[in-house]
């Protein structure tokens, strides 16, 4: 998945695991029910106790990934937004709020800008540019504007550089943990120069030439070699595409791209 605009790049991978398999097999049930999903019961009032226990919790989930905190634990209450009032929502936000960084963000971003850089010029890497930092300036006053903010603040930052490096060193870092955008994308975790974006390239554009995004795995492979694309594997490459939603698996020798409409 590919946000172009802030220029974050996340390898979705269906992993088992067993507490959101559970969460998502309810929802699942739940839309074929005809129902909606159950909430959990309401929290009890609670004590002076508890109120210094939540407190306390707070203050230790501060500490915690961006991705840990937006976890519901066992037992959790919440309550989902509609998405229409969603849609509402974000579009009075992007017409309204026009949100600007501060100083103390600006620091924030700046330093982290400069941190990569310096691995940068340290290692041989794809060079890091104006661009990933333009980029975290868009996502920080984002930030701030989902929540009507006006000025984006210092935890605004904090929480996009989160976003970034999970969007960058998950998908980009090499053995070592420097960022190499060579490597490529299928999820194997092998550096192997970008081959998968190029196949991906190579059946988008034979599938807009002829308007059809259903391949045979014979005809990937001779795209593969007509490309001089080089894999050690090509069951398993085409697999891990398949796995990471590039293509989808329509037979038991075809596939469908998924990055075109037709």
């Amino acid at each position: 998945m590919t946000l172009n605009r802030f220029d974050l790049v996340f390898i979705l991978m269906d992993k088992p695991d067993e507490e959101l398999d559970c969460k998502l097999s309810e929802h699942v049930m739940a839309l074929h029910g005809g129902g909606k999903r159950q909430k959990t019961e309401t929290a009890t009032p609670r004590s002076t106790q508890s109120s210094v226990l939540d407190q306390s919790r707070m203050l230790w989930n501060e500490d915690k990934p961006l991705s840990e905190k937006f976890k519901f634990a066992a037992g959790e209450t919440y309550d989902p937004i509609p998405p229409q009032l969603l849609t509402k929502y974000v579009g009075y936000a992007r017409k309204y709020v026009h949100s600007k960084i501060s100083h103390e963000a600006a620091k924030i971003l700046q330093d982290f800008y400069l941190e990569l850089r310096k691995r940068q010029s340290t290692h041989d890497t794809t060079p890091i540019t104006t661009r990933q930092l333009e980029s975290l300036i868009r996502l920080t006053e984002a930030r701030a504007r989902l929540e009507l903010r006006e000025h984006a603040t210092e935890q605004d930052a904090k929480d996009v550089i989160d976003i970034m490096k999970v969007s960058m060193y998950s998908t980009f870092s090499d053995e070592f943990g420097f960022l190499d955008y060579q490597r490529s994308q299928h999820g194997s975790g092998m550096s192997q120069k970008n081959q998968a974006k190029k196949l991906i390239a190579a059946l988008t554009r034979v599938s807009e030439q002829t308007y059809n995004a259903l391949f045979t795995v014979q005809q990937m492979r001779q795209i593969t070699k007509d490309c001089n694309i080089y894999v050690r594997d090509f069951e398993d490459f085409i697999d891990s595409l398949n796995n990471q939603g590039f293509l989808l698996k329509k037979g038991p020798r075809a596939y469908q791209l998924q990055t075109t409409n037709f």
